[in-house]
């Protein structure tokens, strides 16, 4: 089985203008950012709650605290929400009308949230409307570390942001790409 495509900055401008066009946009647009941004899995962003990302004041917080439930490999992590994802989500909770605050963090038409499932079914209907061949509910988060990985990122680092416990697992979602090795060779 081959890995899930890793996006370039086009390819995301692509995905984002699809999702523009669309029926709750905001909402499709936190959540395809969650993935590419934060690098969160899609089983973790449908298993966000109210509470999760939005403090007692109704601001996003900075941080993320995911429980083992909501992680692939069953180990709590913290997931850090850089400025430019948090007024994103903040524009998305705007729209909320919550009362319960263990309530979906993103809600479907049943109100009742995505399933890891769903919501990986609904990321391939976005990259299939965006035209990219090859793209999965997967491709956010391996532009999230093959994106940080180009920028310098230890891969110490991207494993703790990823939840790997081997830093071997995200050596592997890492692309390497010709700009990259021009950029290493740069610094000699």
């Amino acid at each position: 089985m081959s890995q899930a495509k890793t996006l370039t900055q086009q390819e995301v401008k692509q995905v984002l203008g699809i999702i523009a066009l669309g029926k709750h946009a905001k909402r499709n647009r936190a959540m395809f950012l969650l993935t590419c941004w934060a690098g969160l899995r899609v089983g973790e962003v449908a298993n966000l709650r109210y509470y999760d990302v939005i403090d007692e004041n109704g601001l996003v917080r900075n941080e993320i605290r995911l429980s083992a439930a909501q992680t692939k490999g069953g180990v709590e992590r913290t997931v850090f929400v850089n400025e430019r994802l948090q007024k994103e989500l903040q524009s998305y909770a705007k729209e909320l009308t919550r009362v319960n605050l263990t309530d979906a963090f993103f809600y479907t038409q049943k109100r009742k949230g995505f399933t890891a499932n769903t919501l990986a079914q609904h990321f391939f209907w976005l990259y299939k409307k965006a035209g990219l061949n090859g793209a999965s509910s997967h491709s956010g988060r391996r532009t999230f570390i093959t994106t940080l990985a180009a920028k310098g990122v230890s891969v110490r680092v991207l494993a703790s942001l990823a939840g790997h416990a081997n830093i071997s697992t995200t050596q592997r979602y890492i692309d390497v790409n010709d700009d990259m090795k021009r950029q290493a060779v740069e610094l000699m």
